[in-house]
């Protein structure tokens, strides 16, 4: 059942919006209110708390040009220029990762723009400084295909037996961006110049979240090895808990509709894209993505 949230307007008459959940332990689409209310110094503080809260929330049937989306990208925190500059699709908004299949002519020309999508990852986890939010906004979406689905990590962890949790507790993982981009994209590999960009960085594969408090597994396709551990036997563990870390009961697989605004908590969930036909269906994708701390 949906749930009403009060918060304060501007002119300080209450306001409401409901929050209606999109799975039953995380996931919320916001309605009754338009982004600029969400965006607003007197409703962000509350939109944020249910973000918090749900992990994820969604805003259907918005317009959001380029430059509005990187302004509410801001509300969240400092957004990411990635350092694939390919994907940047639009000169003056650099934060913006473009994901899109169509030729000049806006026909499918029959390449996938980043198969790296298409397995579960947390976006940004390859930087010292992992990412806090990703915002995704849906322009053009396959008739088939091009689902999004989202992982549950901190029910994860909490549903890993205590013996699974000591394993765990005190391992650090090395994420690699080279690596995954290689294995997945590898005909489009990194330039010498993006990959001394972003070396290697090692991250907890459990970690607190710095503002709710709850342990999450941090893992994903960038995890390349585990630090002080021989290279397959660390390999071999981190496939075991990515797969251990997925059931079907803690996703959530969104079916995109033109027009809509998720922002997702990069701290607390995996994410992966659904495949579908790049030569014969279209699928436009803005992304930000919001810096947040050193994991811990």
């Amino acid at each position: 059942m949906a749930a009403a949230v009060e918060a304060g307007s501007a002119s300080g008459s209450a306001r409401k919006f409901e929050v209606r959940p999109l799975h039953p332990d995380f996931g919320a689409e916001i309605v009754g209110i338009t982004l600029e209310d969400a965006v607003g110094e007197a409703m962000f503080a509350e939109i944020y708390k249910v973000f918090l809260d749900r992990k994820l929330i969604l805003f259907r049937d918005v317009d959001l040009p380029p430059s509005v989306q990187v302004a509410f990208a801001r509300r969240f925190g400092e957004v990411q220029v990635h350092v694939m500059n390919q994907y940047h699709g639009y000169p003056d908004h650099p934060e913006i990762y473009l994901l899109t299949n169509l030729d000049a002519e806006g026909r499918p020309n029959g390449r996938h723009p980043d198969k790296g999508t298409m397995y579960w990852h947390t976006d940004g986890s390859w930087r010292p400084t992992t990412g806090h939010a990703t915002m995704m906004y849906s322009e053009i979406v396959p008739e088939e295909g091009g689902e999004t689905h989202f992982a549950d990590m901190a029910a994860a962890y909490d549903g890993l037996s205590p013996e699974w949790k000591a394993r765990l507790g005190g391992l650090r993982a090395f994420h690699n961006l080279d690596f995954s981009r290689t294995r997945r994209h590898g005909h489009e590999p990194m330039t010498e110049k993006q990959k001394a960009e972003v070396p290697p960085v090692d991250h907890p594969m459990v970690r607190t979240h710095p503002e709710t408090g709850r342990k999450a597994l941090f893992l994903g396709d960038h995890a390349e090895w585990i630090d002080g551990m021989d290279y397959e036997a660390g390999r071999a563990l981190i496939e075991e808990v990515n797969a251990l870390a997925t059931p079907d009961h803690l996703v959530y697989r969104h079916r995109w509709q033109p027009r809509e605004c998720m922002v997702w908590d990069n701290r607390a969930l995996l994410h992966r894209a659904t495949g579908y036909d790049p030569a014969t269906q279209r699928r436009v994708m803005r992304r930000c993505t919001v810096l947040g701390d050193r994991p811990y």
